[in-house]
């Protein structure tokens, strides 16, 4: 049977969670994820669990937080005066929201704080700083 290597188009169903057991991604019910080995489209400890896999193959791996989506970076996240949060945009904590940068760059935040003066704004990933478990199967490798 073929092998997963790096370099090969692969194809996987998946389901990752939190270690509290909540799914945070799945591909049940869609297509699977296709990916190429090693090319860094998914999160370095995901890619480094499939060569030597076959297909039909399934495996349960967790991985920490430097190799998913790194460590929380406490500044990161910053407070804004309310008053220059424009009036129409919903704010409750959990929106995800795009800034631009000063040099004219977008940034995705999350509104990860509110009182009657400040916004808080989280610029780091939802899943910075977090354990992921990701059970998958390989559906084909290309």
């Amino acid at each position: 049977m073929t092998q997963v290597k790096t370099g090969d188009t692969v194809r996987i169903h998946y389901t990752g969670t939190l270690q509290d057991g909540t799914t945070f991604d799945s591909s049940a019910g869609r297509d699977p994820l296709e990916f190429t080995v090693g090319s860094g489209q998914i999160i370095p400890g995901l890619d480094r669990a499939l060569p030597g896999m076959e297909v039909g193959e399934q495996k349960t791996v967790t991985i920490a937080p430097e190799d998913a989506y790194g460590p929380r970076h406490a500044e990161a996240a910053q407070d804004v005066p309310r008053h220059q949060i424009p009036p129409e945009i919903p704010l409750e904590i959990g929106t995800p929201l795009q800034m631009r940068t000063p040099d004219g760059r977008s940034i995705n935040v999350t509104v990860a704080g509110l009182t009657e003066e400040t916004v808080t704004l989280d610029a780091n990933h939802p899943l910075a700083g977090k354990a992921l478990t990701f059970a998958f199967e390989i559906v084909s490798i290309g």
